[in-house]
């Protein structure tokens, strides 16, 4: 089996935000780019966060009740991470932020985006769950729970070496890690399942400029899905990747960061010094 190098990875620390503990990697300098992981959360994110990091100042938390961020014992849904979120990106006060969001990550980030876009430029959905697209008796996603997790890892990735795991490998934290990030999907994810039925509806409110990236051979939410995610919003493009399953910022890193650049320098976004509010005010 070839393996896939992984550059050095950036450690994250434990803050308290928000109102919680919250495991968190910050790195780079310049624009606020906030990145909401998958279900799988930040495992093998190290090259995506790297590329990022060199674009602008890279904030990417492990959602409650992912990773070691603690879950308030009354969050349980996705409701309750958007408003999460929002009060993070204000404590931090983020400005003329780029959301980005993969997978259940891009569906906190278009919650977030409809209900205030005052601190965000721009949304960069990848992979992206959330919306309802068919009829009630048809399937948009894979059933993450139903199936074999060979299975699973077979939808998720073009190239199954992005699947592999060794648990005898990992340290107890890594595993324990694991453990919840798949008891927090269930919990925010599995009543109705990956989405919110009146989301669609409402991405007409996220009218910042928007960049839908998906991978062609994703086989957890079809290209399809994601071309109707893109319609379903005021200003975006939709972009597939190569060779790429559902995750492109693991499968495709330095595409997946490479496409983001070229996006903001399209919308004028693409300045990494962004002012300060005091900054502002002397101008």
């Amino acid at each position: 089996m070839v393996s896939v190098k992984q550059p050095d990875p950036i450690e994250p620390t434990v803050r308290r935000l928000a109102g919680c503990d919250v495991e968190i990697i910050e790195a780079g300098s310049g624009r606020p780019l906030l990145f909401l992981h998958p279900m799988i959360g930040l495992r093998s994110a190290a090259p995506a966060l790297a590329a990022l990091a060199a674009q602008g100042r890279i904030i990417a938390p492990s959602h409650p009740g992912f990773g070691r961020s603690e879950r308030p014992a009354d969050f349980d849904s996705v409701d309750d991470l958007a408003f999460f979120y929002l009060d993070l990106m204000a404590e931090l006060d983020l400005r003329e932020a780029v959301l980005i969001g993969c997978d259940i990550g891009g569906w906190i980030a278009a919650e977030i985006a409809v209900r205030s876009t005052e601190r965000i430029a721009a949304l960069v959905l990848a992979g992206a769950t959330g919306i309802r697209v068919g009829d009630r008796d048809m399937q948009d996603l894979a059933d993450i729970f139903a199936l074999p997790k060979a299975e699973v890892d077979r939808l998720s990735f073009h190239d199954p070496v992005h699947a592999a795991l060794d648990i005898a490998a990992m340290s107890e934290a890594e595993v324990t890690a694991l453990a919840r990030n798949r008891e927090a999907t269930a919990l925010y994810g599995w009543s109705p399942y990956l989405h919110h039925p009146k989301l669609r509806g409402r991405l007409r409110r996220a009218a910042v400029p928007a960049l839908v990236l998906w991978g062609e051979q994703d086989g957890i939410a079809p290209v399809a899905y994601g071309r109707a995610y893109a319609q379903a919003l005021p200003n975006a493009r939709f972009e597939t990747i190569a060779a790429c399953g559902h995750y492109p910022h693991i499968e495709q890193p330095d595409i997946f960061a490479a496409r983001i650049a070229t996006f903001l320098d399209g919308a004028g976004l693409s300045d990494r010094s962004i002012a300060t509010p005091k900054q502002r005010s002397a101008v």
